[in-house]
């Protein structure tokens, strides 16, 4: 039952969720033609454009519009059809990531940055935290909303479940997880705020303990540390 509501609720946004990959193939592009020609470019791009519409009705569903994390795992699903086509072509989950970082960077640095949290969102991320323990849907996130001492750090999640690792998982892409992870560094730089992390579940850790800081900036460059380099 639960199936066929996820089928219909992501066929029924299909154009949409679309229209996303169409919007980061755009910028993935240019990069990917940069380093290994247009050729290759354009055949991994139309190679993980079919594998992301054959995606969609498969996507976990975790409560659809009710649920905010719907959003992450619409987004996870694009970047993961994305690794899946570079696979498929013999390139690592390290260029795939790299791949990403840059397109990321590119476009936050071409941005408006967000304003941190009100006090209304950080309630409402409590409230968010308490339901997942409810543990309604197996595919979605189980976290806490950890209270800060505002020296420090201001507010924070520890995620003990992640619905893009269950996902990667199912679809045997766990290799490209670390490397989906380490964007948090880039979407997270938040003018005035940083954004630290010290483990993921993705690199084998009991928890991912996502911190905020109401002081400096995030800056974590590529390559990240569990390359080694």
């Amino acid at each position: 039952m639960e199936q066929s509501i996820g089928q219909a609720y992501y066929l029924a946004r299909e154009a949409d969720i679309l229209a996303l990959f169409d919007d980061h193939a755009r910028a993935w592009s240019p990069l990917l033609a940069d380093r290994y020609g247009k050729g290759l470019a354009d055949s991994v791009l139309q190679e993980a454009r079919r594998r992301h519409e054959a995606l969609i009705p498969e996507i976990p569903y975790i409560g659809g519009d009710e649920n905010p994390m719907t959003r992450h795992i619409v987004r996870s699903t694009t970047s993961m059809a994305f690794y899946l086509a570079m696979n498929a072509h013999g390139k690592p989950a390290a260029a795939a990531g790299q791949i990403l970082y840059a397109a990321v960077e590119a476009r936050v640095g071409s941005l408006p940055l967000d304003a941190p949290m009100g006090k209304g969102e950080l309630a409402q991320k409590r409230k968010q935290a308490l339901e997942s323990r409810w543990r309604r849907y197996p595919g979605d996130w189980v976290w806490d909303f950890v209270e800060g001492d505002g020296v420090t750090f201001e507010y924070g999640y520890d995620f003990f479940e992640c619905g893009t690792q269950k996902m990667y998982h199912a679809f045997g892409a766990d290799a490209f997880l670390p490397f989906y992870c380490y964007l948090d560094f880039i979407t997270y730089r938040t003018r005035g705020w940083s954004f630290e992390r010290t483990m993921t579940l993705a690199e084998g850790h009991a928890l991912c303990d996502f911190r905020f800081r109401k002081v400096g900036v995030t800056r974590r460059g590529w390559p990240p540390p569990f390359l080694g380099a």
